[in-house]
């Protein structure tokens, strides 16, 4: 099994990273509340429901990114993009999995797979998604390579 590295911290924008120097937008964090202005409670409700279920599998960062909000361990394993009525989003895995509930699913590598899907209330967020973000989780902390 090989050891994973110790995480490499941005000295401009404090984020960490797997890998040291990683490409990324270098820009302060913004204000987690400023995505969902404007927007249906439900959105939000939805969101939260999706972070309370990653935080009990562990500790997670919420990135509040200029487009998105991440959530990352050593790497960003689910992203958000909050709309007037729906939430976007997506999570990496480390496997294809076939649903119905995704709008898209893009391979990057054999083992890092963007699966997307769109959410309008939190009752959208059930076991099959808990299941989504239990193993995308799992590639945030890179337990996939080990």
């Amino acid at each position: 099994m090989a050891e994973l590295s110790a995480l490499w911290r941005c000295p401009r924008c404090a984020r960490t990273f797997a890998n040291r120097n990683q490409s990324h937008a270098c820009r302060p964090l913004g204000d987690l509340d400023a995505h969902f202005d404007g927007k249906d409670p439900a959105v939000r409700e939805t969101f939260d429901r999706i972070v309370g279920i990653v935080r009990e599998l562990g500790p997670v960062d919420v990135l509040a990114e200029k487009t998105r909000i991440a959530l990352h361990a050593r790497m960003s394993f689910a992203a958000f993009t909050p709309r007037i009525h729906w939430l976007d989003g997506h999570v990496v895995l480390a496997e294809r999995l076939t649903s119905d509930r995704f709008t898209k699913i893009e391979v990057y590598s054999p083992r890092n797979i963007l699966h997307a899907f769109r959410f309008h209330d939190p009752t959208d967020v059930d076991a099959e998604v808990t299941d989504w973000l239990t193993r995308a989780y799992a590639v945030g902390h890179q337990l996939h390579h080990r």
